[in-house]
């Protein structure tokens, strides 16, 4: 089946290519969301050696990348899709580059390493997130941002696009806050993501504990003390 599948990616490459020259403000995730759906699974572990296998169709979608980009006329959906799907392509091809490694902080500095130069200019995962996404003043951003790490949110095995972008930052969000391998919240125990320790202030101005409840089934008491879980770094791969 997997290989019907990369068949017909393959036969549809040209049109693919085309397309993204022609349609300037439309910016095809196709073949990434294919890849995504065969090599991710529900729970997001990675089968990497099966983006290995499909390498070839990877490296096409990565490179359309840095020449199918969002312009001015864009709309703020489609941008945003476009920068999330970028920072988890750049994870996933500094993984599969130098597969196997045990984490992506195995690799020289791989936050500010310049991996994709869009419209003359060089961008790392910081640039992307930091002076791009975060500038969105969208918090629901870091539950998409995916950094195969364990701990990580999961990588959702479809891409981003426009049209479902705002539904799978409040799914995507209720799924992470509420996932019991992320975050520990009980009546009385609160053990959370140091996701929210990072960037609290992303979140309600550094008020955690009532962004936490504006998602969380079980809520956050006024005087419950907030614990940081250990950040498990290792990769998130399929068995």
């Amino acid at each position: 089946m997997k290989k019907i599948y990369i068949l017909i990616l393959i036969a549809a490459l040209p049109y693919f290519c085309v397309d993204i020259h022609a349609q300037k403000n439309h910016i095809d995730h196709m073949v990434w969301d294919q890849l995504l759906l065969l090599n991710v699974s529900n729970d997001g572990s990675v089968d990497y050696k099966g983006f290995i296998r499909d390498k070839f169709l990877f490296d096409k979608y990565f490179k359309s990348l840095s020449t199918n980009y969002p312009t001015t006329d864009s709309n703020d959906t489609e941008k945003l899709a476009y920068w999330v799907n970028l920072y988890n392509a750049i994870v996933m091809k500094m993984i599969i580059d130098h597969y196997p490694i045990n984490s992506i902080n195995d690799l020289e500095n791989p936050w500010k390493k310049k991996s994709i130069t869009i419209n003359n200019v060089q961008y790392s995962l910081d640039d992307i997130e930091h002076t791009i996404l975060r500038k969105m003043d969208e918090p629901r951003i870091h539950f998409l941002l995916n950094c195969a790490a364990t701990s990580s949110p999961k990588l959702w095995n479809r891409a981003y696009t426009g049209r479902n972008i705002t539904q799978a930052l409040e799914e995507r969000t209720i799924d992470y806050i509420n996932d019991p391998t992320k975050n520990l919240i009980t009546s009385g125990k609160v053990s959370i993501s140091k996701v929210f320790e990072w960037y609290a202030k992303d979140f309600y101005d550094g008020d955690v504990k009532r962004y936490i409840n504006t998602y969380a089934t079980t809520k956050i008491s006024s005087t419950s003390t907030i614990e940081y879980l250990e950040y498990d770094w290792s990769l998130h791969e399929r068995e």
